[in-house]
């Protein structure tokens, strides 16, 4: 079966080039004109992952990418229409995986989207034994749970695979620019604001006590004997 894409796009030529370009890589394509109708149809048709703009005509983008992740992993790519760091940031913040600015190379929107899903899939089999622990912090990868000192954080998608990139090489730095390719599959040309917003939030969620992203010189290291400064 093909993979299932929803296009949440109200300008309809956008929609309808996009749309073509993700049929011809043989991708099962869902279009929705507002933020209604792509609540609606994230919820009944599950897709496998999500196209959505940051300007709708009802809900904007942003709402309607903070509901759907209320209750779904699928992974979500932003669009947004201006160059602007604050929408980039906000939108990964409530839990998008992804952005492209507006206007965008249709190639390179089907290449993210392949690499988006192929990371998703490959994260999703992982075995079901593969855990790991760092201090009082627990990443169970099969079930996609995190806890620490036992009480369970709730973690979007990519702050997950993040954070398992991290422990699996920890004590050793990591460059954004390896943490992009290895978590996100991809470079973004030197455009590297996305692993500083994920590790941002798993600070926050992670809170100060837990082991986790320090920042040291030229890229990003989990310590082996210091908890968080």
């Amino acid at each position: 079966m093909p993979e299932k894409i929803l296009v949440v796009e109200d300008e309809r030529n956008i929609a309808s080039f996009v749309s073509m370009y993700l049929k011809n890589a043989r991708y099962h394509v869902e279009i929705a004109r507002d933020g209604t109708e792509a609540l609606q149809k994230a919820d009944a048709t599950k897709p496998d992952l999500v196209v959505l703009d940051l300007m709708l005509p009802d809900i904007d983008g942003l709402e309607v990418c903070r509901q759907i992740r209320s209750n779904s992993d699928v992974p979500i790519l932003m669009l947004t229409a201006r160059d602007d760091d604050v929408d980039k940031i906000v939108g990964l913040e409530v839990g998008a995986d992804d952005y492209l600015t507006k206007p965008f190379n249709p190639r390179e929107l089907v290449a993210r989207i392949k690499s988006i899903l192929r990371r998703s899939t490959g994260a999703q089999r992982k075995p079901q034994e593969a855990a790991m622990e760092h201090g009082n912090l627990r990443i169970d990868a099969g079930r996609r749970e995190v806890t620490v000192s036992g009480a369970q954080v709730q973690l979007a998608p990519k702050e997950f695979d993040l954070l398992w990139e991290l422990l699996d090489h920890r004590g050793l730095v990591l460059t954004r620019d390896q943490l992009l390719e290895r978590v996100w599959g991809y470079t973004f040309a030197g455009d590297t604001r996305t692993v500083d917003v994920h590790v941002r939030q798993l600070r926050r969620k992670l809170g100060d006590d837990c082991p986790v992203a320090t920042v040291w010189g030229v890229g990003y290291k989990v310590a082996d004997d210091a908890p968080v400064a």
